[in-house]
């Protein structure tokens, strides 16, 4: 997690998240995406670095937090404190930190992978999913990973949060330089059935750019000082601990 390159895959676990239609219908219904596309990332890095990089009252807090934000979202049908839907978000945020690490780093041993696996599993059980119902090992992972992406039917509401990601106007004005390359990144990581479904353009041509660009990451990347390559990770628990410090 303390990757940077992990952070390139942030539009790809919101719209693997959203996939699901209980989990789109709950963030439609209850968020301001998109009104405040940053104010929404900004609640995601802090639960998913407070909780892996933080001390343990650091992730309790914003465990704390998270539910209780969590009590209010529920409507027909869905309920944030679903625990097979606290199990999704928490795949997502494992599979795609670890298909970009891979993706940039190259396949990561076997031991590390199991680790990291269980490990993972408290972005849902620190929300209360029950610890049994996360994956004991890579394998039952993969297997619980392939027959969910199977089931996955794109809502309209996952369509529109797509929209609002992708093509958000209430961006502020210094980042919006930066749609183009983030739409261009977060589509071309995605599952090719999943592009199709949520309609988004691509074709021959940026597919070639995008593997041609994934080569050239993967041949650079790894040269990068690890202290690089982890500083803005670093730089943001200092920013998120003068926050936490400030409300505590």
């Amino acid at each position: 997690m303390q990757e940077v390159c992990t952070l390139l895959g942030a539009g790809r676990a919101i719209l693997l998240q959203v996939a699901h239609p209980k989990v789109a219908q709950g963030v439609a219904e209850h968020s301001r995406f998109a009104e405040k596309p940053l104010k929404r990332l900004r609640g995601t890095l802090d639960y998913v670095y407070a909780i892996t990089l933080g001390t343990p009252e650091e992730s309790a807090a914003i465990a704390d937090t998270v539910n209780r934000i969590h009590t209010y979202v529920k409507g027909a049908g869905y309920s944030a404190k679903d625990p097979e839907l606290q199990l999704w978000v928490a795949a997502t945020l494992y599979k795609n930190s670890l298909h970009l690490y891979e993706s940039t780093l190259g396949p990561m041993p076997a031991e590390k992978r199991e680790e990291f696996c269980r490990e993972a599993s408290v972005f849902s059980t620190l929300l209360g999913c029950p610890e049994d119902m996360w994956p004991s090992s890579v394998t039952e992972f993969e297997e619980y990973w392939d027959r969910e992406m199977a089931s996955l039917v794109i809502s309209e509401e996952a369509k529109r949060i797509c929209r609002d990601l992708l093509y958000n106007r209430a961006l502020p004005w210094y980042l919006r330089p930066l749609q183009p390359a983030n739409r261009f990144v977060t589509t071309g990581l995605l599952p090719e059935r999943m592009r199709d479904e949520f309609g988004l353009i691509w074709d021959p041509r940026r597919e070639r750019v995008f593997r041609f660009g994934a080569r050239v990451a993967r041949s650079t990347y790894p040269r990068v000082p690890l202290g690089v390559r982890r500083l803005p990770v670093a730089l943001y628990m200092r920013y998120f601990r003068r926050r936490f410090g400030a409300n505590a």
